[in-house]
């Protein structure tokens, strides 16, 4: 299901196509990509998060495990992190932790998106240090619209 509904939002797209995606077509990204890292075990869901901000303009590193994400997030310099809180070696709250407590990091916004949804969940994750929180499974303009919204919090 995950697959036709990845399949759905791409071909709905307005800006999906073989072609090279081109500024020209998006005139309101600003001239400098942002580089967004996503921390997501599993491959399909993250290879999916990767091509819908892709298509928006997105420059996309991933990481499939929190001990790694720690490695990419202290070399590259993301604009952004979208991140997963269930993973096998770190969860998700190690990795914020870790990131609001590193003065390089404390100030990248971090979007959660975790099927972990209980009221209990958002709040904990909020309370760690997110900027926003959605829940699995995220439609492509949600995921859009908060990584926008992440990114022009002061």
């Amino acid at each position: 299901m995950l697959f036709f509904i990845y399949r759905r939002v791409i071909a709905d797209h307005p800006y999906s196509s073989r072609e090279k995606y081109s500024r020209e077509r998006r005139p309101e990204i600003a001239l400098e990509q942002k580089t967004i890292i996503i921390v997501e075990d599993e491959p399909e869901t993250a290879e999916m998060f990767a091509e819908m901000l892709h298509l928006s303009g997105y420059r996309v590193l991933l990481s499939y495990g929190g001990a790694a994400a720690i490695a990419l997030i202290s070399k590259e310099k993301a604009d952004a992190v979208v991140l997963d809180l269930m993973m096998p070696d770190l969860s998700g709250l190690e990795v914020l932790s870790y990131m609001r407590r590193d003065p390089r990091l404390v100030r990248v916004p971090v979007v959660i998106v975790s099927a972990k949804g209980l009221p209990s969940d958002v709040s904990q994750g909020l309370q760690a240090g997110a900027s926003l929180y959605l829940t699995k499974p995220v439609a492509y303009q949600d995921l859009i619209n908060a990584l926008d919204q992440a990114l022009h919090m002061e």
